[in-house]
């Protein structure tokens, strides 16, 4: 994709959303932390689901120590591998505690040393609770990047990279919501619905779906699907 390209692709999108947010809920960073890191192998309606009793007792460190990891198993338990990130929740939440009188640190090299915290979770963190301009590349991102050309690499580092000096202002901000959205909802990975994509004509993907299958008559209107 050429600059010209990339940019039209992202007035298009902000145009159709021009204030995306994470799907995930929380009510402060601490929250956000927690629900990002909770969100690794798991859906964010899954998510949600398991936090929103959690959250409404336990809004800061001090509060998830108190409440204690068997506590908190139980209100998550129904995410993946939730064993592993309750420990580490405990442990990121100790370390809050312990190291930064309780508040999550504004800085990546401080965030990725928390357990469980890598750098997609630092990203997002930095993103939408400090407003700083990072590409937090999850799947569907790492998926759209290779499949337009915008952005093509083997790892998610590489693609990271690539967004960091090809998305111009003023889309930088934003620009990781709207592909995680665009990924998740039209850019699918099994089978991307190119027929209702408004910046189908930019991208290079070779493999484009662009007549509607049969059976997917409601998948044509996007506030169905």
């Amino acid at each position: 994709m050429t600059r010209a390209q990339i940019f039209e692709f992202f007035r298009r999108l902000a145009e159709d959303n021009p204030s995306p947010e994470t799907e995930l809920e929380y009510g402060n960073a601490y929250q956000l932390l927690v629900a990002v890191a909770l969100s690794a192998q798991a859906t964010d309606v899954g998510v949600n689901k398991a936090t929103r009793a959690l959250f409404a007792k336990v809004e800061t460190p001090q509060a998830m120590l108190e409440l204690g990891e068997a506590g908190l198993k139980a209100h998550i338990k129904t995410i993946g591998l939730f064993n592993s990130k309750a420990k580490n929740v405990i442990a990121l939440s100790q370390i809050l505690v312990d190291e930064h009188g309780g508040q999550v640190p504004d800085s990546r090299d401080e965030l990725v040393k928390l357990p469980g915290v890598g750098r997609k979770t630092a990203n997002v963190v930095l993103n939408c609770w400090f407003g700083q301009e990072t590409f937090a590349v999850d799947t569907h991102i790492f998926r759209l990047g290779n499949r337009t050309g915008m952005a093509k690499g083997k790892t998610p580092d590489q693609v990271e990279a690539k967004l960091e000096k090809r998305v111009p202002q003023p889309f930088r901000r934003d620009s990781h919501h709207w592909m995680i959205l665009h990924g998740r909802y039209v850019c699918k990975a099994r089978m991307p619905e190119c027929w209702r994509c408004k910046v189908v004509d930019l991208c290079s993907y070779r493999k484009k779906v662009l007549d509607l299958p049969k059976g997917r008559v409601e998948a044509a209107d996007p506030n169905l699907d």
